[in-house]
């Protein structure tokens, strides 16, 4: 029963975590001058508008996944470099705001009288809280099509070698990060030594113990 409530509340939580980050993006977007966000109905906080069901899945599973990415042209852009930055990046500065909010009611969760109903609020708000933390993370790793390489286009030229690759390669890479540490962290269920392999688990561990630390030690220090 333990199991079938944590992935109900990570399935809930996912609302928490992928539609503001897209929203978000595009909400940039459309303030740096372009309206494709718009015309394209991915201004809104409709879930529906943002999933990407291998995404979701993923997300779901194992800690990290990804929306439907919203549709830009940067040619609107007022300034381009500065559209690039802010556009790429907020979807990142959103989900660690939603984890700064999110975790002291999870610390406050954690006190009230175990039950089935607050088992699934803890899990819920703690999914929410871990969840934004690690898309954040994994979603600035500069590989194509992840917000990190928008940010390296934005900060670099078109003719550097490492963004070229990474233009390249990067979406093949990530799908062999996903897939290693999908197959990692499924066998390390009968084989626990392979979770010491999963390189996008040591990212989650990262983003959650140490870009997390901040927000912990804050709150830390209120409640």
């Amino acid at each position: 029963m333990t199991t079938l409530l944590f992935y109900a509340a990570s399935v809930l939580a996912l609302l928490f975590v992928l539609v503001p980050h897209e929203f978000a993006h595009a909400a940039v977007a459309y303030a740096n001058g372009d309206p494709t966000p718009k015309v394209n109905g991915r201004l809104t906080l409709n879930p529906i508008k943002h999933f990407d069901p291998i995404g979701f899945v993923m997300c779901a599973l194992v800690g990290f996944g990804w929306a439907r990415p919203v549709p830009i042209d940067t040619r609107n852009f007022k300034n381009y470099k500065v559209g690039l930055f802010t556009t790429a990046i907020a979807g990142v500065v959103t989900n660690y705001i939603i984890a700064f909010v999110f975790y002291p009611l999870r610390e406050l969760s954690s006190g009230l009288q175990i039950n089935y109903g607050t088992q699934l609020l803890y899990f819920f708000l703690d999914c929410v809280f871990t969840y934004n933390l690690t898309v954040a993370v994994f979603n600035l790793l500069p590989l194509y099509p992840l917000d990190g390489f928008r940010v390296l286009e934005a900060l670099t030229k078109p003719w550097n070698r490492v963004r070229q690759f990474l233009g390249k390669y990067g979406r093949t890479i990530l799908m062999a990060l996903v897939l290693e540490s999908f197959v990692c962290s499924v066998g390390a269920r009968i084989f626990p030594v392979l979770s010491n392999f999963d390189i996008l688990g040591y990212v989650m561990y990262f983003a959650r113990n140490i870009i997390g630390w901040p927000i912990q030690a804050l709150w830390g220090l209120i409640i």
